[in-house]
């Protein structure tokens, strides 16, 4: 686990990551979470005292890591731009579950099921956080339906989201 001091920074123009709140981790520190890494990495551990855990670690080059703090993030911590604050970090190895009703559910559809079991671990992900952020039992239900038809038509998650996007 490592433990440093942080600031926490916001991009102004910086392409996709425009207006991203986030903390830098340090390149000497990266290295004794992942060494040998160049890629992208998940974390857990506190920062001040809100916990996280499947957080990404984004390089940036230099070998220095970002991770991007959500809204969600910034309403527990209530701080913002230039506030300091003490993160204590380890890198997470644990699998984040898939959402089981979203599985039970593709079980029954052999086509989106087998189209499913293709896709990288990333985007399976892309769709069941997507089902599992649903806040009413309709929504996710929805959801669940138009994933696993997008599925069965050998779809991914953007070409069902563009799709749905046009009805």
């Amino acid at each position: 686990m490592i433990r440093f001091t942080a600031t926490i920074e916001k991009f102004a123009r910086q392409g996709e990551k425009t207006g991203w709140t986030y903390i830098t981790i340090p390149a000497g520190l990266a290295i004794k979470l992942n060494p040998a890494n160049k890629k992208s990495f998940r974390v857990k551990g506190l920062l001040d005292n809100y916990s996280i855990s499947f957080v990404a670690a984004i390089p940036m080059g230099e070998g220095d890591y970002i991770i991007p703090l959500n809204a969600t993030m910034r309403k527990h911590l209530k701080k913002t731009k230039g506030a300091k604050l003490i993160a204590a970090l380890e890198l997470d190895t644990e699998e984040k579950a898939l959402d089981e009703d979203f599985m039970e559910c593709l079980q029954e559809e052999p086509k989106a099921i087998t189209h499913f079991n293709t896709l990288l671990k990333s985007h399976q992900r892309y769709f069941s956080n997507w089902i599992a952020s649903a806040k009413t039992i309709e929504t996710k239900t929805k959801r669940i339906a138009m994933a696993v038809n997008a599925l069965a038509k050998g779809w991914d998650y953007g070409q069902m989201i563009r799709a749905n996007k046009k009805d």
